[in-house]
């Protein structure tokens, strides 16, 4: 077992922090039950990322695993069976510095009934999912941990933010990890409008699409 020296910096205990009250938000309002889903942060010297099979509603700061540039764990409890998976996004990804990662109900109940396509799991039907989210692919089916899926997102990383995990879940990476987790909001909201909506709603038109594209630098 690691043992679990004091917080290095300012910054790192800010990270923690930030961690566990983005954990306990998306718990509490249901965007992830038990001890379903995974939260991880790069730091200058390695990254922070929730131990496995921890509940992210009831994260202690100091429990969270910490792992160097070589991909030890330093200290906290054992690193989450998804590190493969958030380092190689953070490889790819120069600007990412959180990724969060849930069993959002509606977003894994739209892989059961089928997403729209297998590049785009929603149209644009809202503005905000066009700005705020973007294009999501689907990544089909393998068990959690799968090293194929970890090279299949990670091949991802620069050109998306999101991808949902076909009978998984949604995993979205940002400038932080609240940034990620509002992402994932937008996202399991829209895929929630989504499936309630009979008969399904039309996209936006091109032109309002590209609208957005001038205006707001949305990318479509």
């Amino acid at each position: 077992m690691t043992s679990t020296p004091a917080l290095h910096t300012t910054n790192e205990a800010k990270v923690r922090e930030e961690i566990c009250l983005t954990g306990a938000s998306l718990y509490q309002r249901g965007y992830t039950v038990g001890t379903a889903g995974n939260i991880s942060a790069r730091l200058d010297d390695g990254w922070l990322i929730t131990p496995t099979d921890a509940c992210l509603g009831r994260l202690d700061p100091t429990d969270i695993a910490k792992v160097d540039l070589a991909g030890n764990a330093v200290s906290g409890g054992k690193p989450s069976k998804t590190l493969a998976l958030h380092r190689g996004i953070y490889a790819r990804n120069g600007e990412a510095r959180g990724i969060v990662h849930t069993h959002s109900t509606h977003l894994v109940a739209l892989t059961l009934a089928g997403t729209w396509s297998d590049q785009d799991v929603l149209p644009p039907i809202t503005p905000y999912y066009v700005m705020k989210v973007g294009h999501v692919p689907l990544i089909r089916y393998r068990r959690p941990g799968d090293p194929q899926v970890a090279e299949q997102i990670a091949a991802l990383a620069d050109t998306v933010r999101a991808v949902l995990l076909e009978r998984l879940g949604p995993v979205v990476w940002e400038r932080s990890v609240a940034q990620a987790a509002y992402v994932l909001e937008e996202l399991e909201e829209t895929a929630r409008l989504w499936l309630m909506t009979n008969p399904r709603p039309v996209p936006l038109a091109e032109a309002a699409i590209e609208e957005l594209r001038t205006v707001f630098g949305a990318r479509w």
